[in-house]
């Protein structure tokens, strides 16, 4: 196959074309991708929504993955357009962490553990003909739940105290449709929320002005999860 041209770009990665079934991604900094292979493989094999894995060219790096070309908006752009509402957004995350939680650690040990994307919000779903697929799982770990549910809702919760983003409004209604369904699976204790925090504030690829909205996010979590 032959790597084509560019698709789109992200925060940390482009796509480039491949042919009408793959896209070729690939770090701008070199980042191996290949523990990402590992998650998305696995959770391939017990049915999760993730894109299929695709052969790898010649000209292939570390850095690379091959992915199914999938079709349609992601949630973000169906919740913009009015395509989809955010109480119906709300129910689709809340079904793919609980059926992602489903899913037993793939290493470690600890019997509560469970596959965790640590960066599931709209703009990393993509709402396919076949239904929902989630997208771009760098960040994946192993861990207790409660973290995941925490790091949407915190993510979600800094778009919407943003007073100057367009996005604001929209984020809070579909943070406040989520989290009953995040308290039914569970809630968001203190201290995953605080693990939340620590862990996007890490985040090199955060602005500034994205870092600033973090605590003040927290607390709205805080607040309107009891």
């Amino acid at each position: 196959m032959r790597i084509g041209h560019l698709l789109g770009t992200g925060r940390s990665a482009d796509v480039y074309a491949m042919d009408e079934a793959w896209v070729l991604r690939r770090y701008r900094d070199s980042s191996d991708a290949r523990p990402e292979l590992a998650v998305m493989s696995y959770l391939s094999a017990f049915g999760y929504p993730v894109p299929r894995l695709g052969p790898s060219p010649a000209a292939a790096t570390p850095s690379d993955l091959v992915l199914q070309r999938l079709t349609g908006p992601t949630m973000l752009e169906s919740l913009l357009s009015g395509a989809l509402t955010g109480d119906e957004g709300a129910a689709i995350l809340a079904g793919l962490l609980t059926d992602l939680h489903t899913i037993p650690a793939r290493l470690s040990p600890e019997p509560e553990d469970r596959i965790l994307h640590l960066d599931l919000h709209p703009d990393n779903v993509m709402l396919t003909p076949d239904g929902p697929v989630v997208i771009d799982w760098r960040t994946a770990t192993e861990g207790p739940p409660a973290l995941d549910r925490a790091m949407s809702s915190l993510i979600l919760a800094q778009v919407a105290v943003d007073r100057t983003s367009p996005l604001a409004t929209g984020a809070r209604s579909l943070l406040t449709a989520l989290l009953p369904h995040l308290a039914d699976q569970g809630g968001i204790p203190d201290a995953q929320l605080a693990q939340a925090v620590c862990r996007r504030a890490a985040d090199p690829n955060l602005t500034q002005d994205e870092r600033e909205f973090i605590d003040e996010a927290a607390g709205l979590i805080s607040e309107w999860a009891g």
